[in-house]
């Protein structure tokens, strides 16, 4: 699966790092999390409860940052596993750039899914993830007081 897109957020750049950088605004902001501890330095775990189609399940995983160039861009790496409903394992790279609107947050995200998750396949995946990053974004962007923009259109392919 391969998801793309960008979102202005009306906050400075070092806002929005801050804030993508601290437990306590993600677990806030992911959808379904139940808990996230952990730092940028090394690393967050995660437990998240979802629906995907027709699965529901509790997913735990851990991420870490790659290739960080505080307050511009890094790479999320990371796996989860929800038990019988399969795994996902993958990585983005995030990028924040200033403009008039306040930040423009890119990201291009692959990721590989198994098990009963898989067999639901790429549309019903792809859909879930593009309403995962929707969601993930009006949070945040909520969460730091300002209404969320949608700029440009999120593009999804199946793997």
């Amino acid at each position: 699966m391969d998801l793309q897109g960008d979102r202005i957020i009306a906050a400075d750049r070092v806002t929005v790092w801050a804030a993508l950088n601290d437990a306590e605004t993600l677990m806030a902001c992911i959808p379904g999390c139940e808990e996230l501890t952990g730092s940028p330095e090394e690393g967050f775990d995660a437990v998240v409860k979802q629906k995907v189609g027709p699965v529901r399940a509790k997913f735990k995983g851990r991420v870490t940052l790659e290739n960080v160039n505080a307050p511009e861009s890094y790479r999320i790496v990371g796996e989860g596993t929800g038990g019988v409903a399969g795994f996902a394992k993958g990585g983005a790279d995030v990028a924040l750039e200033t403009v008039a609107e306040g930040t423009r947050l890119t990201y291009v995200v692959e990721a590989k899914v198994g098990g009963k998750i898989a067999q639901l396949g790429g549309r019903v995946i792809d859909s879930f993830a593009r309403k995962m990053a929707d969601a993930f974004f009006d949070n945040l962007s909520a969460r730091l007081g300002v209404a969320p923009e949608v700029d440009g259109d999120e593009e999804g392919a199946s793997a």
